[in-house]
């Protein structure tokens, strides 16, 4: 299964537990494949320095260096699609949007209201992470 990770979702699953920790573990595994692109990766560095994350990158003793390289060594580099401005309320969730299609991505992953209400993007569903989890196959 081709995944997508919203930051949202990347972020939760790098700094706790929950279904967006167990998407991270099944990457792993090898029982899904996360896609990202240069400019989501740009924006998950971005969003681990906010000041409102500080505490829990120490309370789990990592830095956001060892965070954003952990994230890339599970998930796979590709250039994003060219896309028309799809997401009006929030234009950065078409960065994931455009990730997505040129994975060819089976499920964008997200906590994200802009993203979850469009239901799907041309072939590719759009669910939260314990939706996903739920279309995971166990061996």
């Amino acid at each position: 299964m081709r995944v997508v990770l919203d930051t949202n979702v990347a972020i939760s699953g790098l700094l706790w537990g929950g279904p967006p920790h167990r998407l991270i573990d099944a990457a792993i595994e090898g029982t899904i494949e996360i896609f990202t692109s240069s400019v989501l990766l740009t924006e998950l560095r971005e969003a681990l320095a906010y000041p409102k994350l500080a505490k829990r990158l120490t309370e789990t003793g990592s830095s956001i260096d060892r965070l954003v390289d952990s994230y890339v060594a599970i998930a796979q580099l590709i250039a994003p699609a060219t896309i028309a401005p799809t997401v009006i309320g929030d234009p950065d969730d078409d960065h994931v949007l455009a990730c997505a299609l040129a994975a060819q991505a089976d499920l964008v992953v997200s906590g994200n209201a802009h993203l979850l209400n469009l239901k799907h993007y041309h072939h590719i569903l759009i669910s939260t992470p314990a939706e996903t989890l739920k279309r995971i196959p166990t061996p």
